[in-house]
């Protein structure tokens, strides 16, 4: 079986001859650059022998789409720099639209070149953040700030949640249209007992999320929820329309991957702790980690990868475990 196959298997709570298996992480230097970051992106996925490639664009790119201003690091293992922000305060909520493009334009044509590259029979899926999570980088990365803006000022920051909604349903559907099997929705910690409560969140930020889910192109078939984070308002995945959701099972409070195949009713997309196993443990950790989890779920519904993206410092033995631990 191709990787298709096997994540065609997955999503459908089968298990072809194997899980899927994938991991993703930045490559800080190359992000800047489309070509440098579809090259290195293929390169990995060949390397460690990916059956899909989740893609891992700058992360400001979104928040540079609509007027934040980033600079690169210029080291490997750190991320771009913020000089200024989009949205310095309340009232600069009415003036956020979409004014860099080109931040934007040059994921579509990365991962057109990756696709290209890999060919169909491994899926790549692109990364989109929700208007809630592009939002919280708008005013300098601050959850609190950007979620008390949004209780208190609605007036003034709904309207700019749907204009970013709207920009991210059309970069989705140019994704899909250059090559990119469906997104990756990322929330990125709002959908947590830490961040607001579940009913709170079902009024004031899941109407957004649908805003984007539900114009999805049709030919967009992988796509796959991202809840981030500690103490998650899991059940939230049961309402979110995608087939497969992704979170970490080594964040306190998250279920475990076979309590989330329940709870949700979807495939379910981690298993490995990017931050532990992969990142300080051993090729023979991360195997044994690997096969736990397959062990647990009896590989039905299961797409192997970390739980959010490995840091870049992880090494490339263990990477490579992810799939040796079940490919034999």
């Amino acid at each position: 079986m191709d990787g298709r196959e096997r994540v065609e298997a997955a999503l459908a709570l089968g298990l072809g001859d194997r899980p899927p298996v994938g991991a993703w992480g930045h490559t800080y230097r190359e992000e800047w650059s489309p070509e440098d970051l579809a090259a290195i992106t293929v390169e990995r996925a060949r390397r460690f022998g990916w059956d899909f490639v989740k893609f891992q664009p700058r992360a400001s790119s979104f928040a540079e789409a609509f007027g934040s201003v980033y600079q690169p690091s210029g080291h490997k293992l750190k991320g771009p720099l913020m000089e200024s922000a989009a949205v310095p305060d309340v009232e600069s909520w009415r003036d956020v639209s979409l004014v860099n493009a080109n931040a934007l334009d040059d994921q579509v044509s990365s991962i057109g070149i990756v696709a290209r590259e890999l060919g169909p029979g491994v899926p790549v899926i692109q990364t989109v953040f929700s208007p809630i999570t592009v939002a919280g980088y708008l005013v300098g990365k601050s959850k609190s700030r950007a979620l008390r803006e949004l209780r208190r000022s609605p007036e003034l920051m709904r309207p700019a949640l749907e204009r970013i909604a709207d920009s991210l349903v059309e970069f989705s559907r140019r994704s899909v249209a250059a090559g990119a099997a469906g997104v990756f929705y990322a929330i990125s910690g709002y959908a947590s007992k830490d961040a607001l409560p579940e009913a709170v969140y079902r009024e004031l930020v899941l109407p957004l999320d649908l805003l984007v889910l539900e114009r999805l192109p049709s030919e967009a078939w992988f796509n796959v929820v991202h809840l981030c984070g500690s103490h998650l308002h899991f059940g939230l995945s049961r309402d979110l329309p995608v087939p497969a959701v992704s979170w970490s099972v080594h964040n306190q409070g998250n279920p475990s991957l076979t309590e989330g195949r329940q709870i949700s009713g979807k495939a379910v997309m981690g298993g490995l702790g990017q931050r532990s196993t992969l990142l300080y443990g051993s090729p023979t950790t991360v195997e044994a980690e690997a096969r736990r989890a397959v062990g647990e779920t009896g590989g039905r519904g299961l797409i192997l990868a970390p739980g959010c993206s490995v840091p870049p410092r992880a090494r490339d033995g263990n990477l490579a475990a992810m799939v040796s631990a079940i490919a034999a």
